[in-house]
């Protein structure tokens, strides 16, 4: 089913604001729109109708973002390759 990776997406924007106010609508051309429900106003549409890679990727970027979890092994890993890049001579140098 295509809507699956959208109503995917719903859930993890609704999951990160704390209040479940967000959801979606599907056209009959298969095109998604992402709309706001707070308590006494109406319904708000927060997009123009979106095919399903773009509003996939324009609901992940609403809202509060999750922190990018990094190890102990990803921080060394990038101190490693840093250190790695200041001890490679430049390229043309003497051989």
């Amino acid at each position: 089913m295509r809507s699956t990776r959208a109503a995917s997406a719903i859930e993890r924007l609704n999951n990160r604001t704390e209040s479940r106010e967000y959801s979606m609508l599907r056209t009959s051309d298969e095109r998604f729109i992402l709309t706001r429900r707070v308590a006494g106003q109406p319904l708000e549409k927060l997009n123009e109708a979106m095919e399903l890679d773009e509003f996939v990727a324009f609901v992940n970027a609403q809202g509060p973002q999750k922190p990018r979890r990094v190890s102990k092994l990803d921080v060394q890993f990038e101190k490693n390759m840093r250190n790695k890049k200041e001890e490679t001579p430049p390229e043309g140098g003497a051989q």
